[in-house]
């Protein structure tokens, strides 16, 4: 049986019972493995088993850290998100954990669920041989390619993972929060002409090396007896636009209806990138399906100007979704410390960062004092603290007809999936569905209707189905 527990920021969810005593461990699963992993080894943020702390390693300094968070780093400041019994707690499952690490990983997930809506049925269909896995299409009833951070592409064969690999790829770098090999889409004429696009970080000299100066690329090609052919370069911008040190890549692929590709660049750490048209930072493109540029794009024929682009002003992109019966497109956007964003995708649109936001920066200073300027675009909604929204789909799928036209937000900090009831392009309701099972990267509707969930930290494939 499952209890509902209403959590700091106010939002719903279900959780297994657990006794007093675990309070702790269940604070760290649900705010903290996100980035610290799931048994404190370290993820996109720094391991929490350790002997050298560099803030303090006692049980004073670590309540001080969780408390008031650390400057110029993504530890947020979690005194008033969390109440000051519960940082306590995670303060102590922390220090316990360092003399009694197996204390760690005694909570076992639930892989069954009860929702507002639904009883959903989880299940682990990939858990072992996939590396940072990105992005998910599905060929066929019984074949989907996976993407993997690391400069990899997966078949997956009847819900198995083939561990063929699939030679011939494009190189790409990525480490830590920078880039690698993102998303893929299938061309929508996939079944006759077997096209498949890929986002990269690439630099010009095809180097791994970090320090090297990279940027986005945008590629097509096909897979033929595991053999990555054909490839075509549909983006790629002069050397002197790349970037040494970026965060924050993107990168996120949609076809709509029409056929347009759009893809998505984050602000890769430099935010005064993204009001300039002339850089590729910061910004959503749209493309022809063999990288032309479409006639009607916003910039179309401005020599100065990278005519790909079709909005602006966005810091990171990473979610992008149409709905199924309006055509209207949508976007999900990191914030900096607060100021996640959803945004009704618009064609010459500036979407404002960082002349204005809703978040603060990571060491807690003002980046800007606005929220809204005229020109700008403003979020139908956003979360803060962030949760550090990424994938977002529309539930189109019958087995799930008590959700038709919702749309399903993933979460990586934060560990979740939420459901949002949108209606006339607001936000009326939202649902926190499944929390703690690992870094939302992807969700796809299945040609069975099922719905599959790429996560990092663990690497895995779940599917998720009503009982």
């Amino acid at each position: 049986m499952y209890r509902i527990l209403l959590v700091s920021v106010g939002i719903l969810l279900n959780l297994p019972i657990y006794s007093s005593a675990q309070t702790g461990e269940i604070v760290y699963k649900t705010y903290c493995a996100g980035c610290h992993g799931a048994q404190l080894q370290g993820s996109v943020a720094p391991a929490l088993l350790k002997k050298d702390w560099k803030h303090g390693g006692d049980r004073n300094s670590i309540l001080k850290t969780i408390r008031n968070g650390i400057p110029s780093t993504e530890m947020i400041k979690w005194e008033g998100v969390l109440s000051a019994k519960q940082i306590e707690d995670v303060t102590d499952f922390i220090l316990k954990a360092q003399t009694s690490p197996e204390i760690v990983s005694k909570i076992e997930l639930p892989l069954d669920i009860t929702t507002k809506l639904y009883s959903l049925k989880i299940e682990k269909l990939i858990t072992e041989g996939i590396k940072g896995p990105w992005g998910i299409e599905f060929v066929d009833a019984n074949h989907a390619l996976i993407t993997g951070k690391f400069g990899d592409l997966y078949w997956m064969v009847n819900g198995k993972l083939d561990t063929r690999p699939i030679t011939g790829l494009p190189k790409t770098y990525a480490y830590d929060m920078v880039g690698g090999m993102m998303d893929l889409a299938l061309d929508p004429a996939y079944s006759k002409n077997g096209w498949i696009y890929l986002a990269f970080s690439h630099n010009s000299k095809n180097s791994t090396d970090k320090t090297m100066p990279g940027m986005t690329k945008i590629v097509r090609g096909k897979v033929q007896n595991h053999q990555w052919i054909d490839e075509q370069t549909l983006f790629q911008v002069n050397d002197s636009l790349q970037v040494s040190g970026g965060t924050r890549w993107g990168c996120r692929l949609l076809f709509d209806k029409q056929g347009f590709l759009y893809f998505t660049i984050g602000d890769m750490n430099r935010a005064q990138d993204s009001q300039i048209l002339s850089r590729p930072s910061g910004k959503v493109y749209r493309i022809n399906s063999d990288g032309s540029i479409p006639k009607d794009n916003p910039l179309y024929g401005k020599e100065n100007d990278l005519q790909a682009i079709y909005s602006w002003g966005n810091r990171n992109v990473e979610g992008l979704a149409q709905h199924p019966v309006t055509g209207v497109l949508y976007a999900s956007e990191h914030g900096p410390q607060g100021g996640d964003e959803l945004n009704i995708l618009k064609k010459g649109a500036n979407y404002g960062w960082p002349v204005i936001t809703y978040g603060i920066d990571y060491n807690g200073s003002i980046i800007s004092k606005e929220t809204q300027k005229e020109g700008m675009e403003q979020p139908i909604t956003y979360w803060t603290p962030s949760i550090a929204v990424c994938p977002i789909e529309f539930v189109t799928s019958p087995q799930f007809a008590k959700w038709k036209n919702n749309l399903l937000v993933g979460a990586l900090k934060f560990e979740e999936i939420r459901r949002l009831v949108i209606d006339r392009d607001q936000v009326i309701e939202q649902e926190i569905l499944l929390k703690g099972y690992g870094r939302i990267r992807d969700l796809k509707i299945g040609p069975d209707g099922a719905l599959y969930v790429l996560t990092n930290t663990p690497d895995a494939l779940l599917r998720i189905t009503p009982k």
